[in-house]
């Protein structure tokens, strides 16, 4: 993952030392009208980590950024043919949005991007872009206006989450198209906000791989999760862009970019990025948009047990590192240090399959919380868990 400070300015080189890693085009802006309206940009957060990032509001007057709200320009580089790629990325940038987040626990602020499913506002992107949130809002980029948003539903594990725009109406929606087609060799664009330059970018590629696993870790909760089914590509997507389509030539959205080697710690090596199918996210999207909630997929607000964890050493379990003051478990009477083994007759064996339990659970639930304490004595209580972040 990306760790920025909380600070109001970008430090340093997002995009790292080196630049791109050889052999992949670098990416380039594109003159995306609506980016006018923007005022924070993106950052992907990834395990509650936060920045507070500020952009330019559309570039100062004569350059490619400074065009009308709503007027979407050629790429820079007026000589490209209609079927090039950056034109492919234009005509889908109507149907994207930016997410913002607040973490309140965290005292942060992080961001991602979202692709736009109905004319109402329902937004597609990764959990881990709405993971840890307080609070969501979303500007989109056919219209230039920022929303209030709700998280409707996440499955952490696919890494896919719906979140709603309040009072939003006619929004231009995302062309989708058919991951089913997508082959090695295909030519593909990534369209996001990479490093949070303040303006749209393009990353343009080509697939080298079909229906790959990464680990993605999460220093904050202690959890990981194993992605699966995902194309790989050879371009240069940075953590700006999760949440973001994965384009091919004919302008469809064909992938939701979701991991690159800078922002993620993965198991499968680095120098390359991932995008989950959109046949599979759009399946998980569905199925939160129909409210029908399952081991997977959780719908509604986060039950909330105010601790952080790690795996434990020896027989298992999510030991605490650190505790929410008046959170739920401290009034438990649970201390860092304590072992977590498991909720409402669950066995917790390790800090994911405490994060997974949870996501069984509401805001309202009383469940019965078992650990073992510092001095090796198992100890059990009744718990009313709260509302949390996101995730």
């Amino acid at each position: 993952m990306i760790v920025y400070p909380n600070s109001t300015s970008w430090p340093g080189q997002p995009a790292g030392p080196y630049g791109p890693p050889p052999g992949r085009p670098p990416r380039h802006a594109l003159s995306f009208g609506a980016v006018v309206a923007l005022v924070v940009v993106l950052a992907v957060t990834i395990g509650l980590v936060a920045a507070h990032l500020q952009a330019p509001h559309g570039g100062t007057p004569g350059s490619p950024m400074a065009q009308s709200p709503g007027s979407f320009g050629q790429p820079v580089g007026s000589h490209l043919s209609p079927t090039d790629l950056d034109d492919a990325a234009n005509s889908v940038t109507p149907g994207i949005a930016i997410i913002n987040t607040q973490l309140g626990l965290q005292n942060g602020q992080g961001a991602g991007t979202g692709i736009v499913l109905t004319a109402n506002g329902d937004i597609l992107t990764n959990n881990h872009v709405v993971e840890g949130a307080t609070k969501v809002s979303v500007t989109d980029l056919g219209n230039g206006r920022t929303y209030s948003g709700s998280v409707v539903g996440y499955d952490r594990q696919e890494d896919v989450a719906v979140v709603h725009l309040s009072n939003a109406s006619g929004l231009t929606t995302a062309p989708l198209g058919d991951s089913g087609l997508v082959a090695v060799g295909d030519n593909v664009v990534g369209v996001g906000n990479a490093g949070g330059t303040g303006s749209p970018t393009a990353a343009t590629g080509k697939v080298t791989a079909l229906n790959r696993s990464i680990t993605a870790s999460d220093d904050a909760s202690g959890s990981s999760e194993q992605l699966t089914g995902l194309i790989q590509i050879a371009a240069d997507i940075q953590p700006g862009d999760s949440g973001g389509p994965l384009v091919n030539a004919a302008g469809q959205v064909i992938g939701m970019d979701t991991a690159a080697s800078q922002g993620f710690r993965m198991g499968s090596g680095g120098g390359v990025g991932f995008a989950i199918p959109i046949n599979q996210a759009l399946t998980i999207a569905r199925q939160i948009q129909g409210g029908q909630a399952s081991d997977l997929v959780h719908i509604g607000a986060s039950a909330f047990l105010g601790v952080s964890v790690s795996d434990a050493n020896g027989n298992g379990g999510a030991l605490i590192r650190n505790l929410v003051g008046g959170g739920p478990a401290e009034q438990a009477g649970l201390s860092s240090g304590d072992v977590i083994t498991g909720v409402d007759g669950r066995g917790v064996g390790t800090a994911t399959g405490l994060t997974n339990t949870m996501d069984l659970h509401h805001p309202g639930d009383t469940v019965t919380l078992t650990w073992v304490d510092q001095s090796g004595s198992n100890q059990s209580a009744r718990v009313k868990l709260a509302t949390g972040p996101v995730g």
